[in-house]
C-alpha cells in the first residue's frame, strides 16, 4: 500500500527497499565496479565536477568508501550480480540533509536547486524548494542565456537543469553549475548560501566553495568521496531513477518533516 503523510523511519526504510530506491537496487555490480575503476583511472566524466587529483587512484580505496557511505558489497572479489544500497545509510543521510535545510530556513538563506537527473529527482528538488520558500528562503533565480557545450541551462519549477533539443537532459557534467555561478558573479549577484542538487551540479558547487548537499547512486562514487573529504556536506545514497518518480514522495516528506518544513 502507498504511504500517505510522513512515514516513520521504519516505514521509510521498508518503502525504500520495496521500491528499490535502496536495498537490492537495479544497478548491477559490474557497472558499479566499472565506474569506480574509471574514476580511479582519472576519467573526468566520473568526477562529477570535482577535482580529485590522484587521491583516489586506487580502485579499492573507492570501493571502501562506497561500502562505508553507500552500503555496496565490500568484497573486492565480488565482481558480478546484484549490488546494494543500505537503506539505513540513506535515512541517516536524509537526517543530515534535513539538519542543513533547517539551518538554511532559520537563516533565510539563498538556496539554489539543480538536477542532472530530471527524470527521477526533479520533483524531489521542486518540493524542497517550495518548502524553503514558504519558510522565508530566497530560491535563487539563475541568469538567462546560459549554455554549455551540452545545451542550454534552464530553470523549471525552481530547479536548474540542462535543456537540449527541446528535452530535459541527463548530465553528469559540472559545467552547467559553473555557468550558473559564473553568471551570477558577472551580474553582480551573490552566490548561493546552499546548493541542493545531484551529479556534477552538486560536485562543482562544492568544489567552488559553496555549501552543497546532494543525492547520488551507487555507480556515482565521486560525491561520496567528496563528502568523505568535506567538499560536499551531505550525499544521500539512492537509486536516482526508479520506475516511478512518485516513489520518492515518502522520502521527500520524511526529509521536509525532519527539517521542520512539513
Amino acid at each position: 500500500m502507498p504511504i500517505t503523510g510522513t512515514p516513520s523511519r521504519a516505514e521509510l526504510v521498508d518503502h525504500l527497499v520495496r521500491t528499490r530506491i535502496a536495498g537490492d537496487v537495479a544497478t548491477p555490480r559490474e557497472n558499479n565496479l566499472s565506474h569506480y575503476r574509471k574514476l580511479a583511472n582519472g576519467d573526468r566524466n566520473y568526477w562529477l565536477g570535482l577535482e580529485l587529483g590522484d587521491r583516489w587512484s586506487d580502485e579499492q580505496d573507492v570501493l571502501a568508501v562506497m561500502a562505508e557511505r553507500c552500503g555496496v558489497n565490500d568484497d573486492p572479489e565480488y565482481r558480478y550480480g546484484q549490488d546494494t544500497i543500505d537503506p539505513e545509510l540513506t535515512v541517516d543521510a536524509l537526517d543530515r540533509m534535513a539538519a542543513r535545510l533547517r539551518k538554511a530556513a532559520a537563516g533565510r538563506q539563498r538556496v539554489l536547486f539543480a538536477t542532472g537527473h530530471p527524470g527521477g529527482l526533479l520533483d524531489v528538488h521542486r518540493a524542497t524548494a517550495a518548502a524553503l520558500r514558504t519558510a522565508g528562503c530566497e530560491i535563487v533565480v539563475i541568469p538567462e542565456g546560459l549554455q554549455t557545450d551540452e545545451g542550454y541551462v534552464w530553470q523549471l519549477a525552481d530547479v536548474a537543469m540542462l535543456e537540449h533539443g527541446a528535452s530535459l537532459w541527463h548530465t553528469h557534467s559540472g559545467e552547467p553549475m559553473r555557468a550558473v555561478l559564473n553568471g551570477l558573479e558577472r551580474a553582480g549577484r551573490p552566490l548561493p548560501d546552499l546548493v541542493v542538487a545531484d551529479h556534477g551540479w552538486a560536485g562543482c558547487a562544492g568544489q567552488l566553495g559553496v555549501d552543497s548537499v546532494g543525492y547520488a547512486d551507487c555507480n556515482d562514487p565521486a560525491l561520496f568521496l567528496a563528502e568523505s573529504e568535506g567538499t560536499v556536506q551531505v550525499t544521500v545514497p539512492l537509486d536516482d531513477h526508479v520506475k516511478s518518480p512518485r516513489h520518492y514522495d515518502p522520502m521527500t516528506a520524511y526529509l521536509l518533516s525532519g527539517a521542520g518544513l512539513a
